[in-house]
């Protein structure tokens, strides 16, 4: 038998109820591709809570890895390793793939021969919620964004540039730094079609605070590394833009939102004035 399309790469990490969700929207009796075009791997950094019996019990179709256990960029690449196809389809395990998200890239393929890289949409399971204090998603709907919960790229390519970043120990930038990677060799093609659902979540103020020092240090290392010309004038008018917001959720009285963003307003304007050249996480 001849190696799939498709490999798709769901990292994890103590989060099987949200990932049965998702494999549940994997399975061959729901996606529109013919399963043997297709391969699902779930790269494990679970420490407390491992999937491998959920998956041996449950799911025979799908392999199970074990993660590096080193951050998302690390989890991504070490299930990218284990992959067959010519493709390789990073979806987040708290994601909902539409029924066609697999047939969509593959229709994209085909029509852009040219291209190494697309991304899918990512849509919210309630947009009302992103109204709520403390609600976040991230929303995809017309593309350039290439957040990791939904993409596609050509694997010899991926392995070529070495794939994500593993300096980045958080799931924040990785992506974004892979996507300006990318874009040196290839256009990427936004495919609507290619759909997943995001779940809205609550993320309470402690855990944003308690998560602010290794944000900014990858935000540093990004620009360090894309050759940002002036990173501290970049934390100086993130002041302005923070002050901004703060006073925007202070009259919507969302008090915690606007002591989180004076902080940030805080921490930038720190960052401004005592930036180290060698930012630790």
């Amino acid at each position: 038998m001849g190696h799939p399309t498709f490999s798709i790469v769901i990292p994890t990490c103590n989060r099987n109820d949200l990932l049965v969700l998702c494999l549940d929207k994997l399975a061959p009796t729901f996606q529109t591709l013919p399963p043997e075009k297709y391969e699902t791997i779930v790269t494990d950094d679970g420490k407390n809570v491992s999937a491998e019996e959920l998956i041996r019990q449950h799911y025979p179709w799908v392999k199970w890895v074990k993660g590096p256990q080193k951050g998302p960029a690390s989890n991504r690449n070490k299930g990218a390793k284990e992959a067959k196809g010519e493709w390789l389809v990073f979806i987040d395990d708290d994601c909902l793939p539409e029924p066609n998200v697999l047939e969509a890239y593959n229709n994209a393929i085909a029509e852009h021969p040219q291209s190494l890289a697309f991304e899918g949409a990512i849509l919210p399971d309630n947009k009302e919620l992103l109204k709520d204090e403390m609600a976040e998603c991230p929303v995809n709907e017309s593309g350039n964004c290439f957040w990791s919960a939904n993409i596609c790229i050509q694997r010899a390519y991926f392995e070529s540039i070495n794939g994500f970043d593993e300096h980045f120990l958080i799931a924040a930038q990785e992506d974004q730094d892979l996507y300006l990677r990318l874009k040196q060799h290839t256009v990427i093609p936004f495919v609507p079609s290619s759909k997943v659902v995001h779940p809205v979540r609550y993320i309470t103020l402690k855990k944003k605070l308690k998560g602010m020092k290794i944000k900014y240090a990858n935000w540093i290392y990004f620009m360090k590394k894309h050759d940002s010309k002036d990173i501290r004038f970049h934390f100086a008018k993130g002041i302005k833009d923070y002050l901004r917001l703060s006073v925007q959720h202070l009259v919507r009285f969302k008090f915690r939102l606007a002591f989180y963003y004076l902080l940030n307003a805080a921490y930038n304007l720190y960052l401004s004035l005592f930036y180290s050249s060698k930012p630790t996480v």
